[in-house]
């Protein structure tokens, strides 16, 4: 409300026969923001007004239903007091503003059903006076009795039916939007558990993908290792292939009563290459167990011990174990507590 001036009145001092912000409310169902001049009278924006009422064209509804003389403008009507625009964004110095009859001429005029009983009202005041000459209310005026009291005013009952009305239906909407803002909360809180939920389960991906990306690097690297000791293993044979050759032109082949003596891994092996065709895969077998046969006497270890040591499948070690057994370089001497197959030298 706007502070009055010096040399004016206070219009808090003047009494109005019904509150101005009640007979607003009654009108409008709502709070409506109201300016109160020095000089007792109240204009309000009909902007505010025109919201409330359901216009959604304030300008239009203005030139429509009020006339030139109940509205204004705030520069205009606050200038004419000697007074200042409101502080504040919301109030505007074109701003239009309507009087109190300028806004009974827009509630006579709106088609809202919450402005019945305030139209039915008015109709009484305007009959009443009509045929009585004045227009009294049902209820006395209530002066408080301590000093310093606010002033209470009796109120025609149509006015007080709407105003309960409305309280009724504001109470309604507040328990609605309480009722609608804890869902809100509660929706909110469900969408702050599912993101944590998803925020752990990209967490186990990642650390799922981590560990196979580690697994990878394992497996080639034991790719890589296994490829050098295949290639060591190569060049290991190759040597002693070319030694064997060389060995077999700077000696002759050992007599068949030295073989049975003193036996040694070279002669076995010589003797094993007149006695067959040795591809690659028979040659690193041989190459392995000849010195496990001359050193031990004889051969106790499992196929995928052998396996291991020459990178050949346990199949393939199984097959040239046979080869050489039916050449006659090996023969089987049982088996092992484990069952693995026990060989010796066929010695001829």
């Amino acid at each position: 409300m706007i502070e009055p001036s010096k040399h004016q009145p206070d219009p808090r001092t003047q009494r109005d026969a019904i509150d101005a912000g009640d007979f607003v409310y009654a009108a409008t169902g709502a709070r409506v923001r109201r300016l109160t001049m020095p000089d007792g009278t109240h204009w309000f924006p009909a902007v505010d007004v025109c919201k409330q009422l359901g216009y959604t064209t304030p300008r239009k509804a203005l030139l429509d239903h009020v006339p030139e003389e109940h509205r204004e403008i705030l520069e205009t009507v606050t200038g004419g007091h000697g007074l200042g625009v409101p502080a504040g964004r919301e109030w505007r110095r074109d701003m239009n503003l309507i009087d109190l009859q300028g806004l009974i001429l827009l509630v006579g005029a709106c088609t809202k059903p919450e402005c019945a009983p305030f139209k039915q009202w008015v109709a009484e005041v305007i009959e009443t006076i009509q045929r009585e000459g004045s227009y009294t209310l049902e209820e006395a005026e209530v002066q408080p009795a301590g000093p310093g009291a606010p002033i209470a005013y009796a109120m025609p009952e149509q006015i007080a039916e709407a105003i309960v009305r409305l309280e009724e239906r504001n109470l309604q909407a507040d328990e609605q939007l309480a009722i609608a803002q804890q869902r809100s909360l509660a929706l909110q809180q469900q969408m702050v558990d599912t993101q944590q939920t998803m925020l752990e389960i990209q967490q186990q991906v990642l650390e799922t993908q981590q560990q196979m990306v580690a697994a990878q690097q394992q497996m080639v690297e034991m790719q890589r290792l296994g490829l050098a000791s295949q290639q060591a293993m190569a060049q290991a044979m190759e040597r002693i292939a070319n030694r064997l050759d060389a060995l077999s032109v700077e000696h002759p082949a050992p007599s068949a009563t030295a073989f049975e003596t003193h036996p040694t891994t070279e002669s076995v092996l010589a003797d094993w290459r007149e006695r067959l065709s040795v591809t690659a895969d028979v040659w690193t077998v041989a190459v392995v167990i000849a010195p496990v046969l001359v050193e031990e006497g004889e051969l106790r270890q499992p196929l995928e011990a052998i396996a291991a040591r020459t990178g050949l499948s346990v199949q393939r070690v199984n097959d040239c174990l046979r080869l050489l057994r039916k050449h006659a370089c090996i023969r089987p001497m049982g088996a092992t507590e484990d069952g693995a197959p026990v060989y010796v030298l066929n010695q001829r």
